[in-house]
């Protein structure tokens, strides 16, 4: 993607001043500005939880909690398939459609 000049930023600038008007633009760049904030503030949360569960000690380091987990469920109930008998039936030759030509 080609970076954006100081002559194209300020095309998109008036063009933004023409569409949505003096009294409307700063309220659209607050809008911006906080929904920008708030989006950093969440992608670096979820960034220290990744690189926390990256640095937590592995079970093999001396003093390190170990973590069994025992999964029991009861046990599901079989169904049996029988296979049914099969008729054969006579193949019928594909016609022409007479549309189709």
């Amino acid at each position: 993607m080609p970076n954006i000049g100081p002559g194209e930023l300020l095309v998109i600038l008036l063009i933004a001043l023409l569409v949505f008007g003096p009294r409307k633009l700063p309220e659209l760049g607050k809008s911006l500005g906080a929904g920008i904030r708030e989006f950093r503030r969440g992608t670096q949360g979820l960034k220290e939880e990744l690189e926390g569960s990256f640095r937590e000690p592995s079970p093999t380091q001396p003093g390190a909690p170990s973590q069994t987990v025992v999964v029991s469920a009861p046990p599901q109930p079989v169904q049996v398939v029988t296979p049914q008998a099969v008729t054969p039936q006579k193949a019928t030759p594909a016609t022409e459609d007479p549309q189709r030509g």
